[in-house]
């Protein structure tokens, strides 16, 4: 191992700002409410604070198409209360990470507006545009979002690509100007003092030269992260990025990398920090696509272990000592971690909460945290389509079950009771009051109804609760460096029940047991040989018998 970094030892916990706290009582969370839930944040133990995005912005993908880099949404509150949620974040320790969105903007950005104007528009080539071909769309690149991924502008007879929603046009990378715009919005926010930046969908700003067809059959439209990501030049958009702006500051960089591989990560996060700390991908939530390809991520079936275990083991040898993973079960973009990889059983919810978050803290990586996990919060039971808000989710019932017919509407919103984003964007859970002590006033979306039974105040009453296990995991990882920085071991990669590895450093070894069912099973794996058990989420030890969810960590000397 190389040089240590404080990002290597830290923790992060992801605000989602509109469902996290509201602070003025018009239902849509806000800096002010997020600066007076600091105190809690610290007192889980985490170390820095990813925010999503706070810019001005039209909120057609909630946040994710900015309109003003340099300026915050009104909703959310002003710059002036801003850098007071900064000033006392790094009071209480705490650093704060922005979302950096610039593969794409709004297309109510000042750069798109003038882009639209004409051909010969000085911002025209801010963006990608193209003529038709053969009367048609350039090629047969879809929309994550459903759909093409090129809208045809009538006034100027050409395409512009929009590789998500078609209010999101696609910034041409390949124009340095356009780079520099992005390198000065970058030192905008860094000036203030912020202290790192979660890069949004960053391997997709390099397109491959002439914007080929992605081989399929009859050239049907079809949205793949693996054929428009990791283009030619990302290595080196990322070394100017760095070499312009981040190598100048202590920070934090995370770069959103669908279609990422450990090999291409090794590149992208590579220890000697010419490009950025650590990536997401994607492939553990991506382990269960519709065996309709067109249906992409829209599934109901459960993952199995042995791929969940076969891909985090992947990266975990794939970058040691090479690169850095970030560690994540859930985020804003992902259903809820308990619901999706263990069980949201009332019975069992607490005991599988534990479960994986012990499961991922002691990996090799950097954690990240989801607002609500860390109290074991679940998927949303909704009934309806007009129940639910995500532009991707509705994009996709309009177009498979309204307009193609691929999918029947019962079926679809059996998916969407799995894998919608929505799951992910119910308002934080904070106490039994009215609308779970998130609002005063009409929530912008829907309460999970059972925070009643799952809410911070109950969590911070029971000793044995979800938070304090979250906040021992921390403490945990923020006093070893074997849990940060050990090699990894795999351990019986084919047993479908528990999840076993290993973790190697300096002479010493971790044990990490995960029962990832609802049975009694029984392991050995020299446990009783340890030297300690240092956290388990049942109280007395069975031996070699794993209870239902049951996980135990151990430390060989």
């Amino acid at each position: 191992m190389k040089k240590k970094n404080w990002w290597q030892e830290a923790v992060v916990y992801q605000v989602y700002p509109m469902s996290f706290q509201d602070s003025d009582g018009d239902g849509i969370g806000d800096i002010g409410g997020l600066t007076q839930r600091l105190p809690y944040i610290k007192r889980l133990g985490a170390d820095v604070i990813w925010l999503n995005p706070i810019y001005c912005s039209p909120n057609k993908d909630n946040g994710y198409d900015i309109s003003d880099y340099r300026n915050i949404q009104p909703t959310y509150g002003t710059m002036a209360q801003y850098d007071e949620m900064l000033a006392t974040a790094h009071k209480l320790g705490l650093k704060i990470m922005m979302d950096l969105v610039v593969n794409h903007t709004s297309d109510q950005h000042e750069w798109f507006i003038e882009s639209k104007k004409s051909k010969d528009n000085p911002y025209r080539d801010y963006y990608i545009w193209h003529d038709p071909v053969n009367g048609q769309a350039p090629n047969n690149w879809g929309s994550f979002f459903s759909g093409s991924a090129w809208k045809f502008d009538e006034a100027t007879g050409q395409y512009y690509l929009h590789l998500f929603a078609d209010v999101q046009p696609d910034l041409n990378w390949e124009n340095p100007v356009v780079r520099n715009e992005v390198w000065d919005l970058m030192k905008f926010w860094l000036d203030k003092g912020i202290d790192g930046f979660r890069m949004d969908v960053i391997n997709l700003i390099s397109k491959e030269a002439g914007l080929p067809d992605i081989p399929k059959p009859d050239n049907a439209i079809y949205a793949d992260a693996t054929a428009v990501a990791n283009g030619p030049r990302l290595n080196e958009f990322l070394q100017e990025m760095n070499s312009k702006v981040l190598s100048h500051y202590d920070v934090m960089t995370v770069g959103e990398m669908p279609g990422a591989t450990p090999e291409k990560a090794q590149e992208y996060t590579n220890l000697s920090g010419n490009e950025l700390n650590m990536v997401f991908q994607f492939e553990h939530v991506a382990l269960t696509p519709n065996p309709d390809e067109r249906l992409t991520k829209w599934n109901d079936e459960k993952i199995k272990l042995t791929d969940l275990k076969a891909s985090l083991s992947k990266w975990q040898l794939g970058l040691d000592g090479k690169g850095w993973n970030s560690l994540y079960w859930n985020n804003h973009d992902q259903p809820r971690a308990v619901s999706r990889f263990a069980t949201d059983d009332p019975k069992y919810r607490v005991k599988a909460a534990k479960m994986l978050a012990t499961t991922l803290h002691m990996l090799q990586g950097t954690p990240y945290i989801y607002q609500g996990e860390e109290i074991g919060m679940t998927n949303v039971k909704f009934d309806d389509i007009s129940q639910y808000e995500d532009i991707e989710t509705l994009n996709a019932y309009q177009q498979f079950v309204l307009e193609d017919k691929i999918v029947d509407k019962e079926t679809m919103m059996r998916y969407f009771a799995t894998m919608s984003r929505d799951h992910a964007r119910t308002p934080m859970q904070w106490s039994t009051e009215e609308n779970a002590g998130f609002t005063t006033g009409k929530p912008w979306f829907n309460l999970n109804p059972n925070y009643t039974d799952i809410n911070v105040e109950a969590s911070l009453e029971d000793d044995d609760s979800v938070f304090y296990y979250y906040q021992r995991l921390i403490q945990l990882r923020h006093e070893s460096e074997l849990i940060v920085y050990g090699s990894y071991e795999a351990i019986d990669p084919e047993d479908n029940e528990v999840f076993a590895y290993r973790r190697h450093y300096n002479g010493q070894t971790l044990l990490v047991l995960s029962n990832f069912t609802d049975r009694d099973v029984v392991r050995d794996y020299g446990q009783r040989d340890a030297k300690q058990c240092l956290i388990s989420n049942y109280d007395d030890d069975q031996g070699d018998q794993l209870r239902p969810y049951e996980t135990k960590v151990f430390l060989f000397q």
